[in-house]
C-alpha cells in the first residue's frame, strides 16, 4: 500500500474525488497527460466534403452540385447511382469495404460521393467569352497534377497573373477540396476551373480557336524567353512525377524550358508555373 501511495495511484482524498499528484500545477493534471501541440507550420488536413448513403448520393447526383468522384463497395455497387454518374461523366471507383470505412465510419451503405468545392466551367464557353471581350486568352492546362497543395498554389499564381481558366482532366487530377481552396487563398473563387474528359481533345479545340499550345518541359531545347506569349496562349504543365504525357507533348506547338544554373535539375511544378506565367505577364505588359 505504501508503494501505491508513493506512485500516486491511490489519489483519493478524504472529501471524495481525486487530489492532484505531487508536483502537479494548479488547475489540473500533469502536462504529460495532454496531447502535444502541433509543430510550427503544421496544419491538420481538412476532411473531404463527402455525401454518403444511397439516397443522399442519388439526390446529390440529381442536383446541381459538382461531384469529383464516387466510391462504390466492390461487392455490391448500385445500378441507379452508376447510371446517373455515367450521364454526368463522374468517375466511379469500385473499392473494398475497408476503403469506404477509412473515409467514414458512419452508415454509408456502400456508397460515398466526394463533392467539389467549386463549380466547373466549360473551356469552350470560357474561350468564347474571352474573345468576345476582345482580350487575348491565357489558359493553363494541367496534366495530372495530383498534389492538392501544389494545385492550390498554382491557382493562386494563375489568378494573380490574369489566367482566364485552368483546365484539368476529369480523372487523375487533384481533388479540389477545402485544402486546395485554402492554399489558393481564395483564388479558386474567382478563377474558372474546367474539368474535361480528354486533355488531348481540349488542346485540339484550343488550337482550332487560334490558341498556341506551349509545353513547359525539361526535355525542350528552347528556353521560354524565345516564345511570343503576347499571342493567344495555353501553357501546358505536367505532373509532379513524370512531367507531360507523351501524346500531349507531341501535340503542343512549342516545347520550352526554364533555364537552370544550379545543381538540381528541376523546379517544383507550382514554382515552375509561376516562372513561365510571369514571363507571359512581362511580355504582355
Amino acid at each position: 500500500m505504501e508503494n501505491r501511495k508513493r506512485s500516486g495511484i491511490n489519489n483519493r482524498s478524504s472529501e471524495g474525488g481525486y487530489r492532484k499528484s505531487e508536483g502537479d500545477k494548479e488547475g489540473g493534471f500533469k502536462k504529460k497527460y495532454f496531447a502535444k501541440p502541433l509543430p510550427p507550420g503544421y496544419e491538420k488536413p481538412s476532411k473531404p466534403d463527402i455525401v454518403f448513403g444511397v439516397q443522399s448520393v442519388l439526390e446529390t447526383l440529381k442536383g446541381t452540385k459538382e461531384i469529383e468522384k464516387i466510391l462504390l463497395q466492390r461487392e455490391f455497387g448500385h445500378v441507379e447511382v452508376e447510371k446517373l454518374a455515367r450521364e454526368r461523366d463522374i468517375p466511379v471507383q469500385r473499392v473494398p469495404l475497408e476503403k469506404l470505412n477509412r473515409v467514414t465510419m458512419k452508415v454509408h451503405q456502400g456508397v460515398i460521393a466526394f463533392v467539389s468545392a467549386v463549380n466547373y466551367a466549360k473551356i469552350s464557353n470560357v474561350v468564347a467569352d474571352v474573345f468576345e471581350k476582345g482580350e487575348v486568352p491565357l489558359i493553363l492546362v494541367l496534366d495530372r497534377i495530383t498534389d492538392v497543395r501544389n494545385f492550390g498554389a498554382i491557382a493562386r499564381t494563375a489568378e494573380c497573373a490574369g489566367v482566364n481558366a485552368i483546365v484539368v482532366a476529369a480523372r487523375g487530377a487533384a481533388q479540389i477540396n477545402a485544402d486546395a481552396m485554402k492554399t489558393s487563398s481564395g483564388a479558386l473563387n474567382h478563377l474558372p476551373v474546367c474539368r474535361e474528359n480528354s486533355l488531348w481533345q481540349v488542346i485540339s479545340e484550343l488550337q482550332q480557336s487560334g490558341i498556341q499550345i506551349v509545353a513547359c518541359t525539361e526535355k525542350a531545347t528552347e528556353e521560354l524567353y524565345s516564345i511570343d506569349f503576347s499571342l493567344p496562349t495555353a501553357i501546358l504543365m505536367g505532373s509532379e512525377e513524370d512531367g507531360i504525357s507523351e501524346n500531349l507533348l507531341e501535340q503542343a506547338d512549342f516545347a520550352t524550358k526554364i533555364p537552370m544554373v544550379g545543381k538540381i535539375g528541376s523546379l517544383n511544378v507550382s514554382v515552375a508555373t509561376g516562372v513561365i506565367l510571369y514571363e507571359a505577364v512581362r511580355q504582355r505588359l
